[in-house]
């Protein structure tokens, strides 16, 4: 949103600030200014000067040797190249030291170019007539001004007068950056009721006079709304007797200032008021008006529709429509038909003020592929109680110009009227959630400034209708605080049972994976969380496989984004198989991210976000180098059980022998194994991938980093080995199990040192080899301990079918 500040001047003139003052002011009371250029600056020492002789250069076939009344004792003698400059005329004239903008050998356009007195073919120059380009605009904002040539004033125009005041270039245009739920700020009188309420000064928004003769619109016009709910207001009066011309010039100069083309009369009102109210109207020529009845309906299904840019346009049934009585003449909040636009031949105007609904107006615009500042204005949700001040000054300015005669009365299509918002007015309340101590009547000050009306004797704040973003009384709070200033504001620390910073306990715990993973030589990475339902068949997936009901995205970027991840499978796998098509030889990635677990679909509540510890590696390493990062993991957060590794259940993305749940204390914590070939043959991996899934939520039932110190063990250890012939399909965490479970306390170790299957083992055996550490806190172990703790041992061992080895 930008503004001119002496637009805004309009409506608060007794605002006497300059730009820097203005953007800082209003910054701190809410209204935040992104910048401000100053129209002004780079433009010093420029008069209206009179061209008095005009002949041409001797030594130039283009130069011409001009004498210049400026106002001063002795005219000038300036030399200059305008193919338009002739005797009599009225011109802006740069004197020497002065500037004007651009760039030349002697100047930049950050500083300008200085003018100083000089020889052009051999004659003297004392100064610079200018054209609009070297004042720092253009043509197309001054339509006045030739293309190329210098600019001429109007011949009343006074010699020496300030040129640049008499172009309105003492200015700056403002640029704000207004969030959305501030609608009322999309408009230069919202914006000039800030910048009143902010420096303390009086708003004057326009008085608008009464027009229209004694005729009835209804004698002229019918409107007929078909649907309410995206059309819930029309507004719509006639102009007869239109005179199409160009539009004053301090109009002409608003709408520049707001970066708007000046056109015609009707179409710069119409865009004028846009500007001031913040409310999009339209203009059609009522003679080419079938019927001369307007009707709001939704388009057909492939209806085709001419807009004014002479672009077609194809539309569907969401579509809301302007048409009269035989075809289409606008999309409703976007832009109005080639068949109804005004032209110099229109002698009858009628103007449309309407409200539609924001949403469905910003969803046609994206449809269509055609967003206008209507549509951006339409589609943040205006006040539909703005439409008939927006038609009536339209009408006025109409008739101050001599541009038409209004018909008497209005059509005005509003079933259902939008009312005021009433908000409980609550000072202490407000006081206790700023942390001041502004008194009732200093609130209700800052309420009657922004035209918020207090009820004293039902203690509410009643809101008018265009200020849509105040509906509770901590937005009451922030009115107070804003204006009160929020530099004003002691800083407190916030209330609780501590105020000491740290990070929560999961993102400790998840801090501490990332840890371990990169101590373990794996590299982050990030993996999109939409993805595309072709994954689940790539990664092999039954077809009821409940991984399969995924939240479709509504709006997706495409095909390939269409759904919520609910496995992370897809994205490490993909990301290992780039580095390996990328030839990298080994390969060790991790990922920190959520899945997404619809309880049910279609959604009927929030999906269940479950973060997951997501390991892959190819190259050096194998299944068991993984395996002992997990349990480094374990080990640093407190986790100091052994977990289980249960080969039971099958993961059809797993290699189908070299696969394991890991589980804790019964609890599935995530999953480890070797991809299946398949798998690995669907991402285009040509080397044993394995990969690692921990579910963090499940883990944070587990950890803690409650260390308990442990001295110095007082009395010595004994250990004894183990070297057995184990059937092959026996592993090593039943024998550890039996091992753990019988040993008592005093097994204080138990480790696997040594694992051999060959030509000296008999077939379907392996021999394994345990290391078990003894120890007791309280005394000395004696051989008779020892004994008995072997013996149970070997007792659970043997009814496994397990063979000592002599």
């Amino acid at each position: 949103m930008n503004t001119s500040l002496s637009w805004i001047k309009r409506y608060v003139p007794d605002l006497d600030v300059t730009a820097a003052e203005y953007a800082d002011a209003m910054t701190l009371s809410g209204t935040k200014v992104e910048g401000y250029t100053e129209l002004d600056k780079n433009l010093d020492k420029i008069v209206v000067g009179q061209v008095l002789t005009c002949e041409p250069h001797p030594n130039s076939d283009h130069l011409h040797i001009c004498t210049v009344n400026v106002g001063a004792e002795e005219p000038l003698q300036i030399v200059c190249g305008a193919p338009n400059v002739a005797a009599g005329q009225k011109v802006p004239v740069v004197l020497v030291g002065g500037k004007v903008c651009g760039t030349h050998s002697g100047g930049s356009s950050e500083e300008g170019i200085t003018i100083t007195k000089g020889a052009l073919r051999g004659v003297e120059s004392y100064g610079m007539i200018c054209s609009i380009d070297e004042l720092g605009s253009s043509s197309e904002f001054y339509p006045e001004a030739p293309s190329d040539g210098i600019y001429v004033f109007p011949e009343d125009t006074e010699v020496g007068a300030d040129a640049i005041g008499l172009l309105g270039m003492h200015d700056a245009i403002i640029e704000y950056e207004i969030t959305s739920n501030r609608v009322d700020c999309y408009s230069v009188i919202g914006i000039a009721r800030e910048a009143a309420a902010t420096f303390g000064k009086e708003f004057h928004p326009p008085v608008i006079k009464e027009t229209g003769n004694d005729e009835d619109i209804k004698d002229y016009a019918s409107v007929e709304v078909k649907d309410t709910e995206l059309c819930p207001r029309f507004s719509a009066r006639v102009v007869k007797n239109v005179k199409i011309g160009p539009s004053p010039q301090w109009m002409q100069r608003c709408l520049a200032s707001n970066g708007i083309r000046p056109i015609n009369n009707v179409v710069d009102i119409t865009n004028y008021i846009m500007e001031e109210y913040g409310q999009p109207m339209h203009s059609y020529d009522y003679d080419l008006i079938a019927g001369h009845k307007i009707v709001v309906r939704r388009a057909e299904d492939g209806e085709q529709f001419v807009t004014l840019d002479g672009q077609e346009h194809t539309l569907d049934h969401d579509m809301l429509m302007i048409c009269d009585a035989e075809k289409p003449v606008g999309i409703a909040g976007v832009m109005g038909g080639e068949n109804s636009m005004i032209t110099d031949a229109c002698t009858t105007v009628l103007f449309e003020a309407a409200n539609f609904n924001g949403t469905n107006v910003r969803l046609t615009s994206k449809r269509l592929g055609h967003q206008t500042d209507a549509s951006q204005k339409f589609d943040k949700g205006l006040d539909p109680n703005t439409t008939l001040d927006a038609l009536n000054r339209a009408c006025e300015l109409m008739e101050e110009f001599g541009a038409g005669e209004a018909v008497g009365g209005c059509i005005d299509v509003y079933p259902v009227k939008r009312e005021p918002v009433e908000v409980p007015f609550e000072p202490d309340k407000i006081n206790e959630q700023l942390g001041i101590n502004v008194p009732e009547e200093q609130m209700i000050a800052y309420f009657e400034k922004e035209d918020l009306i207090y009820d004293a004797e039902r203690r509410v704040v009643i809101v008018p209708t265009f200020r849509q973003d105040l509906l509770r009384t901590c937005d009451l709070a922030e009115e107070v605080a804003r204006f009160y200033g929020y530099d004003n504001i002691p800083s407190t620390l916030p209330k609780g049972s501590a105020t000491a910073g740290g990070i929560s306990f999961d993102m400790r715990i998840r801090n501490m994976a990332c840890s371990v993973a990169e101590e373990c030589g794996f590299s982050q990475g990030y993996c999109y969380s939409f993805e595309s339902p072709k994954v689940f068949d790539k990664l092999c997936f039954a077809a009821d496989a409940p991984e399969r009901k995924a939240i479709e995205i509504r709006n997706p970027l495409g095909p390939d984004f269409s759904i919520m991840r609910t496995t992370s499978l897809n994205g490490m796998l993909t990301s290992l198989a780039v580095n390996y098509n990328r030839r990298n030889k080994d390969v060790r990635l991790y990922e920190m991210g959520n899945v997404y677990i619809a309880e049910s679909l279609p959604l009927d509540k929030l999906p269940d976000e479950r973060m997951k510890l997501t390991l892959g590696m190819f190259g050096n390493g194998d299944f068991f180098d993984l395996k002992g990062t997990i349990e480094l993991f374990f080990e640093k957060i407190g986790m100091r059980k052994r977990p289980e590794y249960d080969s039971a259940e099958v993961r059809p993305y797993y290699h189908p022998g070299r696969q394991a749940q890991i589980r804790y204390e019964g609890i599935s914590v995530g999953e480890i194994g070797e991809i299946h070939p398949v798998v690995m043959k669907n991402y285009g991996l040509g080397e044993r991938t394995y990969v690692a899934v921990l579910d963090i939520a499940n883990i944070l039932k587990f950890a803690s980093f409650d260390w308990k110190y442990q001295g110095i063990a007082r009395y010595p250890a004994v250990t004894r080995d183990l070297s057995m012939l184990v059937s092959k399909d026996i592993t090593n965490a039943q024998i550890q199990k039996i091992i753990e479970q019988r040993g008592g306390k005093i097994l204080e170790e138990c480790t696997l040192f040594d694992l051999y299957e060959g030509a000296q083992v008999r077939p379907g055996y392996k021999s394994m080899a345990y290391s078990l550490r003894f120890r007791d806190k309280e005394r000395t172990l004696n051989d008779a301990d020892i004994q008995s703790a072997m013996k149970k041992i070997l007792n659970g061992l043997t009814g496994l079918g397990i063979e000592l080895r002599k």
